[in-house]
């Protein structure tokens, strides 16, 4: 009966858990770096490099990612075919007009180790353009993880109340 008792406190200890990241007016290099350590599992206490402890991420709005500067048309993305003359560039802003999803996926990929598991963790990586998630994941979610940055709110977002309340710096 012990062997029941430690296999279940076993699956308890290595139950993989699901947990939301909303990517909107984030960069992506700091939803990257908050899905990565949930995808190893370098979060929980029994974390070892070669055990696959990680767990399930579900990033949202990726449509609505953000880049300081003049990144979306600086940033260049490459990769090469294999055969001669195949070397493709892509800007930002292409890459993301033909798949909102592709900047962030991209991202958490080079992220992460160079190794084997590599593609298993990718598995466990779920990336939507929009709000909208499906039946079935947004059932398994338990946990969000918070946005690295706040966002900003928008001119019209603020109420005349506060409007009023803010400190005016120079006065006529």
């Amino acid at each position: 009966m012990a062997s029941y008792t430690k296999a279940a406190q076993q699956w308890a200890t290595f139950a993989r858990a699901w947990y939301l990241l909303d990517a909107k007016m984030q960069p992506p290099g700091k939803i990257a770096a908050a899905t990565v350590i949930r995808l190893e599992g370098r979060h929980k206490p029994i974390y070892h490099a070669l055990s696959d402890c990680g767990d399930h991420v579900v990033i949202i709005n990726t449509r609505h990612i953000a880049f300081s500067g003049n990144k979306w048309e600086q940033k260049v993305y490459s990769s090469h075919t294999g055969y001669p003359g195949g070397f493709k560039q892509v800007t930002a802003t292409q890459l993301h007009l033909k798949d909102p999803t592709a900047i962030v996926k991209l991202t958490v990929y080079r992220m992460l180790p160079k190794n084997l598991q590599r593609r298993t963790m990718m598995q466990r990586l779920h990336l939507f353009p929009e709000d909208v998630i499906p039946e079935d994941i947004q059932k398994n979610l338990l946990q969000e993880i918070p946005q690295p940055r706040a966002v900003p709110k928008r001119l019209d977002e603020y109420t005349p109340e506060e409007i009023a309340a803010f400190p005016k710096v120079w006065t006529p």
